[in-house]
């Protein structure tokens, strides 16, 4: 009797310091359907966390492979982090990126892999599409890097250019072609690039059929351009990892847009940190 190849997922995630979003993510993943002769392993990389978040995992999932980071990884470094420890374990089928803060459906996995196959190319990526509570799409894939044109589910796989690294089933056929997450990036942009470089080395990239989860949109004034705040305040803040980060905003479109639009996306960045004020003035101006 012929034994069942088990097809093997390694969900990647990285956190720090919000154990029960962390906690919630975890809970849909393991309540998550899985589709016959699948198995999932989870590799989280807790970047040094100070609420106990390595602690709680540990006790309700002693399954999951907690991986200690230094405290200066933030989303990119901390998922390549994640990635590359599941890689020297396995030769995993697909990897699974996830946001901690995404509660995933109980089917997403069904969903995913049904992409995929109709796909019908091992050569791809399904990025999910999440959602807000009250049914708006936040984070998906995109058809157009200048005018970020976000697309919702349609009931089938649709195209994309680049996606949100909330959600993203990635083969292990792209793995061998693309590579990993590329680690100039510290926290935001590293998944815009990997669909773009996996785009351009061939890879087909869709947005998956249905969604596949709920996650509300970040969408607060960042601190580095809120006028509230004094210049000092609004400058350490757009240096940070979590701030406007020009220099990687400036790698990114350069790689992809040109020289000129990245130099002038640049410079205004920097516009949009001294004059906060007129920033806030347009949007008032938009919404009114």
């Amino acid at each position: 009797m012929t034994r069942k190849y088990i097809h093997k997922i390694a969900a990647l995630l990285t956190c720090h310091n919000r154990h029960i979003k962390t906690l919630a993510c975890l809970d849909s993943l393991f309540k998550a359907a899985l589709p016959d002769n699948f198995a999932v392993e989870v590799f989280l990389v807790d970047d040094k966390s100070t609420d106990g978040t390595a602690d709680v995992v540990e006790k309700k999932y002693p399954q999951v492979n907690v991986i200690q980071g230094d405290g200066n990884l933030y989303w990119n470094r901390g998922m390549n982090l994640a990635w590359q420890t599941a890689a020297e374990k396995l030769n995993y089928d697909f990897y699974l990126w996830l946001n901690d803060d995404v509660v995933l459906d109980q089917d997403f996995i069904l969903n995913l892999i049904n992409d995929y196959n109709n796909a019908g190319d091992s050569n791809t990526i399904i990025a999910g599409a999440c959602k807000s509570e009250k049914g708006n799409v936040t984070y998906s894939g995109y058809r157009d890097l200048k005018k970020k044109k976000i697309l919702s589910p349609s009931g089938k796989i649709q195209e994309c250019e680049y996606f949100n690294g909330n959600v993203v089933l990635i083969s292990n056929e792209v793995v061998k072609h693309v590579g990993f997450l590329d680690p100039v990036f510290h926290h935001g942009k590293g998944d815009f690039d990997y669909g773009l470089r996996a785009r351009k080395k061939g890879v087909n990239l869709y947005v998956a059929s249905v969604y596949v989860g709920t996650c509300e949109l970040h969408n607060n004034l960042p601190k580095w351009c809120n006028p509230k705040y004094s210049f000092s305040e609004r400058w350490k803040s757009f240096r940070s990892p979590l701030g406007g980060n020009p220099k990687m905003t400036y790698i990114l479109q350069r790689k992809y847009m040109g020289f000129f639009p990245a130099v002038f996306h640049y410079f205004t960045i920097h516009i949009r940190l001294l004059y906060p004020q007129l920033w806030t003035k347009r949007i008032g101006n938009i919404n009114s």
